[in-house]
């Protein structure tokens, strides 16, 4: 699971990506030559294949469908602009080519993005041409023999190498390398601006000429004179004389969420539409721009930070949605920690962007969640690049130590396991890639093997025909996770209770199954809350809605009701015993039951609308601290997984 960025470098309609690519080695840990060359390989297969359908499903000719692909970029980042500008130094003999029947990879190699080293195989994603592969490339290159663009320099400059650009990309550089802000007045490590890792990553700062001010902090003598919390609660009640901050937040227990992860806890994904060309319009790339200043990145959907609304129509919450609506005094208080190829070994490099001062803010759960990179690489031997379990114990004391000497009190972490990769080539190597799916010419199986052989992919060991590999790297990962969870048991920590949960896609989605055919009551809180969680309601000052896609919120509930169970309660007053029966007899749900996690109470409810404040206190409940100091156990896993599932797909298509 690399960085995308290279890939898309020189590709025509992301030129600008360029000023990113200098960032890609601190997201993995590959850096030979070969690597860029591939990646540029990529970009310009994809591209070129895009204007060779467009032009076949509007019927039209190759400079209509490069014109129409311009047309459809938004002016933002000087895409439309940018893309108009290459196909006038490339348009003329990509026109020529295509013309001639030659295939997206004949292009590639002819114009050099392609190149196959002595000594290499040739390396393809469309069936190879009914005549030699040498004659073919040589009748390509008589094409464009007196083009000028074979003496261009393919390696040289970028869009940052101009003086007027020079110092704005390296600040771009600096912040993704860094994952801070951009955008940052006060250097609080938080933000007034969206993207570049500003409040789609972390909470809104809602004072950015204030370094005091910031989400997660305990409030400054309980917020009478401003927010600075940035939770929207301050001032005092007239009624009363009683700051708000200390009438609805003090006993409340605040918390925030902090991912620690990869691509998966990003939210990486390529939108379909934007390289199937049946499919493309004049609203296919409205949010291009904001994919890219976010990495390819949707931090603001994902299932443990998110707090905007799906787009595909899903109505659960994030973890920091539950979070906010047990708790409003929770507002803002997230921190998507997360990047592209993130591994344990590079965590290092980026860890100082958590935000936490052990004596000036709130307790936090941290969910540690490196879930492939440890095991996935792209090299042509993937199996020696793998982390060892004793070298994943080393990084992760190492990170812990370092959790440890900047969280407050009374935090808690989770370690999440790997997941069984395997699904990822039996559930996708005979279908069509949407670059396919018009000719019905290449799925993904073709796909893993041109990444595979440019040395590209971004998971070699499970996405590749090569079944004893899948297994090895299945293996591996559960190596990885015993390590984890041996860490989870055996080591223990001053300023955190430390947590283990296995990566258990599968059982999770039986469970999915199943309690969508139980019965939903509305006796008991609990039930309540699970019924709030399907009402859709907004967050109230977010800076969007509160839908967050891919969010299975059914082990929660689950969980919920286990934690009733250990207290002597009913799941539900009035509700079903086959709850209870469900739970005991499913062996991962029934281990909550056994963890010590599952042992504490629910702490008692505090009657908050008997304490009035214009009404807030009605929206300001009690959070249930029991579900989520314990949902680790089960809360996020099917979520992330889609998410690592997505991550793995679209990175490919």
């Amino acid at each position: 699971m690399q960085s995308p960025w290279k890939i898309l470098t020189v590709a025509p309609l992301f030129l600008l990506l360029s000023l990113q690519s200098s960032a890609s080695p601190a997201y993995n840990d590959l850096s030979r030559p070969s690597y860029s060359n591939g990646h540029t390989c990529v970009g310009c297969v994809l591209v070129v294949s895009v204007i060779e359908q467009l032009a076949q499903v509007h019927n039209s000719t190759v400079q209509a469908s490069m014109e129409r692909l311009c047309s459809y970029l938004p002016e933002k980042l000087f895409l439309k602009t940018t893309c108009y500008l290459v196909i006038d130094k490339f348009g003329s003999d990509i026109i020529k080519l295509l013309s001639a029947d030659m295939n997206a990879d004949v292009v590639c190699h002819t114009l050099e993005f392609c190149k196959q080293n002595t000594g290499q195989p040739l390396c393809h994603l469309y069936p190879l041409p009914k005549e030699t592969w040498k004659f073919t490339l040589e009748k390509a290159r008589r094409i464009v023999k007196k083009s000028p663009i074979l003496r261009y320099s393919r390696s040289g400059s970028d869009i940052c190498s101009l003086p007027i650009l020079a110092k704005i990309c390296q600040k771009i550089k600096s912040a993704i390398e860094q994952s801070v802000p951009f955008k940052d007045v006060d250097s609080d490590k938080y933000s007034v601006f969206p993207t570049l890792r500003g409040y789609h990553w972390r909470g809104r700062d809602c004072n950015d000429s204030d370094e005091s001010v910031y989400p997660g902090r305990r409030p400054d003598n309980w917020d009478v004179h401003q927010d600075s919390n940035c939770n929207g609660i301050w001032g005092i009640d007239p009624k009363d004389g009683i700051p708000y901050e200390k009438k609805f937040c003090e006993g409340s227990q605040p918390r925030g969420i902090i991912l620690l992860g990869d691509s998966a806890g990003a939210h990486f994904h390529i939108s379909p539409e934007w390289i199937t060309a049946s499919q493309m319009s004049l609203n296919s790339f409205i949010n291009l721009p904001t994919a890219l200043t976010d990495e390819l990145d949707w931090p603001q959907l994902s299932g443990v930070t998110g707090f905007l609304d799906s787009t595909v129509g899903i109505e659960e919450k994030s973890i920091y949605l539950r979070l906010w609506k047990r708790n409003h005094c929770n507002h803002r208080d997230y921190q998507n920690i997360s990047r592209n190829g993130a591994s344990s070994r590079n965590l290092k490099k980026f860890i100082e962007s958590l935000s936490r001062n052990k004596m000036l803010d709130y307790p936090a759960i941290v969910i540690y969640a490196m879930i492939g990179n440890d095991v996935c690489n792209g090299k042509s031997d993937p199996v020696p690049a793998m982390t060892t379990p004793e070298k994943l114990y080393s990084n992760v004391m190492q990170t812990l130590k370092h959790l440890n000497s900047h969280l407050p009190d009374g935090s808690h972490v989770i370690l999440y396991g790997l997941p069984d990769g395997t699904f990822l080539w039996d559930n996708l190597h005979n279908r069509y890639h949407p670059l396919g799916q018009l000719n019905k010419d290449v799925t993904y199986a073709h796909l893993y093997s041109f990444l595979n052989c440019l040395q590209v992919s971004p998971c070699h060991g499970w996405m590749s025909s090569n079944k004893t590999l899948r297994t090895l790297t299945s293996e591996r990962a559960e190596q990885l996770s015993n390590t984890l969870k041996k860490i989870a048991a055996s080591e223990k920590f001053t300023n955190f209770d430390l947590f283990y949960m296995d990566f258990a896609f599968h059982e999770n989605m039986e469970s999915q199954k199943v309690f969508k055919r139980l019965p939903t009551t509305t006796a008991s809180d609990d039930t309540r809350i699970v019924q709030s969680y399907r009402s859709g309601r907004r967050e109230a000052d977010s800076p969007g809605s509160s839908s967050s896609p891919w969010m299975d919120s059914t082990p929660t509930r689950w969980l919920c009701c286990c934690l009733r169970i250990v207290s002597g309660r009913r799941c539900s007053s009035s509700g079903p015993k086959s709850w209870e029966r469900r739970i005991r007899s499913t062996p991962r749900l029934n281990r909550c039951l056994e963890t010590k996690a599952g042992t504490e109470p629910f702490r008692s409810m505090h009657p908050w609308g008997a304490q009035g404040g214009r009404g807030m206190g009605k929206l300001i409940p009690q959070p249930c601290v029991g579900c989520y100091v314990t949902g680790p156990k089960g809360s996020p896993s099917a979520a992330s997984l889609q998410n690592v599932f997505l991550s793995m797909k679209s990175i490919s298509g």
